[in-house]
């Protein structure tokens, strides 16, 4: 692995080493700001780097190089773009674009080609003497030590299926796929989603558009859609209006009791019974409800909440009263912080990381003390794919919907070619507009 040209007064020193846990939004966002920052080029997701490649220029950073040495450590063997999910598992070919390996994202392998991805899973760390104990998919059943200089914590949350593939490998995540696409679009009995949150409506609404013959019913507990989130009124009873709107049968205030197998002219259906007394036959139960948990096992118990969230400073660090907290940060899903977790803020989260870790590095060459940029508290919003329109909430622009409001946040593919651009994944300098 390479590392990067660098001033006078660091050659003398080796490079720094950064470990990464999660190679998603955030974690791919840290990698390659830091990248950039210490190889003298504006960080990709920062403002400086956004005016340059609009006004077609180039922009530099102006702090010092610095040799750095990138570890991600992720469980998948390639970027997934977790909220394509929902059109994944309803169209083959767009889970053909979902999922790139990392040996096939072009930013990755660029010059100064100093960010090594390694697959497997953090088993634990000592914050004190900076060390990681990492179980790669290929180093046999011992896990290994890795030592750091700065940690990112990026490994977001644990989801069950369907609501993320189960898959570790491209390959088999492609069969997944295919094998649920398969069993959902039987169209004999239909299929039944349960769960009104933003994955179920997405995940109904986008079958129902790659397969506008299929019967589709989304199934809620409640009486409102989104109902475990602090959105308007107005948002929720227009996510609701969409759906119906994009042909979803809609059972609201409708509680799964239980679902029984059984055959059906030679065929697998299910029998959904709801606590009301209801029935409901469909080809396939997409249960699209889980309560998702922050993947922190890793890390020391005192600096997670009672929910396992680490609790992070506005700077994005450990807290203070852990050891060595200014060299450990958190980002993205797993952190305890306000707002409705969203891949925009995992991805700025990412790029606040770098900043500040370069701080670190330029305060242990130079002794400068750091100025940390900080995270603002965010208030809710949402962007919400539902068919061929979305619903959209943000505080200073109240509600808005529509098909070019779907094509203002989710493009034509549910939002990929957005963050692969804002990520800059083709390439640093490979800008679409």
């Amino acid at each position: 692995m390479g590392s990067i040209a660098v001033d006078d007064a660091t050659m003398s020193r080796p490079p720094f080493k950064v470990l990464v846990v999660g190679g998603s939004y955030g974690g791919l966002s840290a990698a390659l700001n830091l990248q950039d920052i210490c190889s003298g080029r504006a960080a990709r997701c920062g403002p400086d780097a956004k005016k340059a490649a609009l006004d077609g220029t180039s922009a530099a950073h102006d702090g010092p190089q610095f040799a750095v040495d990138i570890t991600v450590v992720d469980e998948r063997d390639g970027f997934y773009h977790l909220i394509g999910t929902p059109l994944a598992f309803a169209d083959e070919s767009y889970a053909e674009k979902c999922w790139v390996k990392y040996e096939d994202v072009p930013a990755l392998q660029q010059s100064p080609n100093n960010i090594r991805i390694l697959r497997g899973s953090v088993q634990s760390i000592d914050q004190e003497r900076k060390v990681a104990k990492i179980l790669g998919s290929e180093s046999g059943p011992e896990p290994i030590e890795l030592e750091y200089d700065y940690l990112i914590a990026a490994a977001g949350l644990r989801r069950v299926f369907p609501v993320v593939p189960q898959s570790l490998l491209r390959k088999q995540f492609l069969f997944e796929a295919g094998d649920h696409i398969q069993a959902a679009t039987a169209n004999r009995h239909g299929v039944a989603v349960v769960g009104g949150g933003a994955v179920g409506i997405e995940m109904a609404a986008e079958l129902k558009l790659v397969c506008p013959d299929l019967k589709v019913t989304l199934i809620h507990s409640r009486d409102k859609l989104l109902s475990a989130e602090p959105l308007p009124e107005e948002v929720k009873d227009r996510s609701l209006e969409l759906v119906h709107e994009a042909g979803v049968e809609v059972l609201m205030s409708h509680r799964v009791d239980r679902t029984e197998e059984f055959v059906d002219n030679g065929h697998k259906a299910y029998k959904v019974y709801f606590t009301n007394g209801q029935t409901l036959v469909a080809d396939s139960v997409i249960m699209a409800i889980s309560r998702s948990v922050p993947s922190t096992t890793f890390l020391p118990r005192e600096v997670l909440n009672e929910e396992g969230y680490v609790r992070i400073q506005p700077s994005l660090h450990f807290p203070s009263e852990s050891p060595n907290s200014d060299d450990h940060l958190a980002i993205g899903d797993l952190v305890k912080w306000s707002g409705i977790k969203r891949c925009g803020g995992a991805m700025h989260m990412g790029y606040l990381a770098a900043n500040n870790i370069h701080m670190r590095m330029k305060q242990a060459v130079s002794g400068t003390e750091p100025t940390y940029l900080e995270l603002d508290e965010i208030p809710p919003m949402i962007g919400l794919a539902v068919g061929k329109k979305a619903v959209a909430y943000w505080p200073t622009n109240g509600v808005s919907s529509g098909e070019d409001v779907n094509k203002l946040f989710f493009g034509d593919d549910l939002g990929f070619d957005i963050c692969w651009n804002h990520l800059r994944l083709g390439g640093y300098d490979v800008v679409k507009a």
